[in-house]
């Protein structure tokens, strides 16, 4: 009995450590799975083998429309990354009229998705939302530059205590639905969930002049856990090295 019973404790132990690893799925998801599953026993059943086929990318899907618990720094000189991915382009530019920033250029620091990526985006900062702004247009590669100005995009403007903040949802090469899921006049907490894109995609976040990039290009970054600048007095500028 004793032997038994350490039996059941340790197959416990394993799968409670399997869940733990197991991020839950976004409700988003679940039309496109069971799409996928369908679709997986249509293929098995009139062409076997093709049904793994299937199964691979029902499995893909599962993991595409995660969305993990993150833990989010608390500091407000803190902006963290709206998106995981990596950091594809920081640089000075004009934020998209819609937002109604300015026509002055802005520092911006764009991060690109994969299609391998958690495409569940976070708010980078505290603040009121004063602004969304959705333009429809074209679905070039993402990680392109001219994507920010030429693709659909999904536009927020969050008002904080240390500034302004615009950040670009942006349709990427075969993304085709930029979900939004918050509401002008909201009030956010930094690493709140805003918004999801399917399938591969970018966002850009357009930071106030008093904000120091803390990232370099080729960064990885995870949504609501990464700090992608500051915006402290005296915030120290970052050095990098590769190895």
């Amino acid at each position: 009995m004793l032997e038994v019973g350490r039996k059941e404790v340790i197959w416990m132990s394993i799968i409670d450590s399997v869940r733990k690893q197991i991020a839950p799925i976004h409700p988003e998801g679940y039309v496109f799975i069971a799409g996928f599953g369908l679709a997986t026993l249509i293929l098995g059943s009139f062409f076997g083998s093709l049904g793994w086929i299937g199964a691979f990318a029902t499995l893909w899907c599962i993991y595409f429309f995660r969305d993990p618990v993150r833990f989010t720094p608390l500091d407000d000189s803190f902006v963290v990354s709206p998106a995981d991915g990596v950091v594809s382009s920081i640089g000075f530019f004009i934020p998209p009229p819609e937002l109604g920033l300015g026509a002055a250029p802005l520092q911006r620091i764009a991060i690109f998705m994969s299609v391998f990526d958690c495409h569940v985006n976070r708010a980078p900062v505290s603040g009121r939302i004063t602004k969304i702004a959705y333009k429809p247009g074209l679905f070039l590669n993402a990680d392109l530059d001219k994507a920010s100005e030429d693709n659909e995009r999904n536009g927020l403007v969050i008002e904080s205590a240390a500034g302004r903040f615009g950040i670009v949802q942006i349709a990427g090469l075969i993304a085709r639905r930029i979900v939004c899921f918050v509401h002008q006049g909201e009030t956010l907490g930094v690493g709140d969930r805003i918004g999801l894109i399917r399938f591969g995609s970018r966002v850009d976040v357009y930071l106030p002049a008093n904000a120091v990039a803390q990232v370099t290009v080729g960064s990885k970054a995870v949504a609501g856990e990464t700090v992608i600048a500051e915006t402290r007095a005296k915030a120290p500028r970052r050095s990098f090295k590769t190895g």
